[in-house]
């Protein structure tokens, strides 16, 4: 978590609240305090990541609205909280993707519900999602949307059902991994790791895609078979779900 307001005042308001919130919900949170948005803008351009972040909105080196712009050219997931005195830029702060748009003062009872909104989306968010670190910053991949993943060299792709391509670097056997929780994902090959739970939804570009991913034999096992068939075997420490060669 950070707060980045320019009056030391609402800094400390912040963070004696935030400590009142530790000490009741028993949690540890680690929070960064900056006193700029051109502070802030630094340390996320060196590769630091806040999960939460509390952004004042009028500030004299450059106000809040502009510096989340600027803060999504590097993060996309970041859930970002504007505080301001004033309503006016309401509708503005949303189209950088706001989550909450707080007017000061921000008493205890409204911290507390707005931190404990923020902590559960972020928990949702995070089970059902993939984490990447890719050229143009981090990005969450919603894993319903992840249409198949394939890697060449060290590059790992994730092409995603709206056509868009991410590239980040790792390996298969890790990604894979990472995916043993979520059932849906298929390893077809120790190149692709595909979603069968688009292919067997009939998605439009699922069906155009995966017969460069899949042999025909493994589509129509993949169409015909529930995952939950005893065809199917448990993902290993270094496999997606395998099924039987045709």
């Amino acid at each position: 978590m950070a707060f980045c307001d320019d009056d030391q005042t609402v800094l400390d308001q912040l963070s004696a609240l935030l400590e009142k919130y530790r000490a009741q919900r028993c949690v540890q949170i680690q929070c960064t305090v900056f006193h700029s948005p051109l502070d802030l803008l630094a340390e996320i351009e060196k590769g630091t990541r806040y999960d939460i972040l509390f952004l004042d909105v009028i500030m004299p080196a450059e106000n809040g609205i502009t510096a989340a712009k600027e803060i999504r050219q590097y993060d996309n997931v970041v859930k970002i909280i504007f505080l301001t005195s004033s309503a006016e830029f309401a509708v503005e702060s949303y189209v950088v993707g706001a989550y909450f748009y707080q007017l000061k003062p921000i008493w205890e009872d409204s911290f507390f519900r707005l931190t404990d909104s923020v902590i559960a989306e972020c928990r949702r968010a995070d089970q059902r999602s993939l984490i990447l670190r890719c050229k143009t910053g981090t990005s969450r991949i919603d894993l319903n949307q992840l249409l198949y993943c394939e890697v060449l060299g060290r590059t790992l792709l994730f092409h995603l059902v709206d056509g868009t391509v991410l590239e980040s670097t790792g390996s298969m056997d890790e990604l894979a991994r990472q995916l043993t929780p979520h059932e849906s994902f298929l390893r077809t090959h120790r190149s692709f790791l595909v979603n069968t739970d688009l292919l067997s939804s009939g998605n439009q570009a699922a069906v155009e895609f995966m017969p460069f991913v899949c042999s025909l034999a493994y589509l129509v096992f993949v169409l015909q078979t529930p995952p939950t068939s005893a065809a199917w075997k448990r993902p290993t420490a270094t496999a997606g779900w395998s099924i039987p060669a045709a």
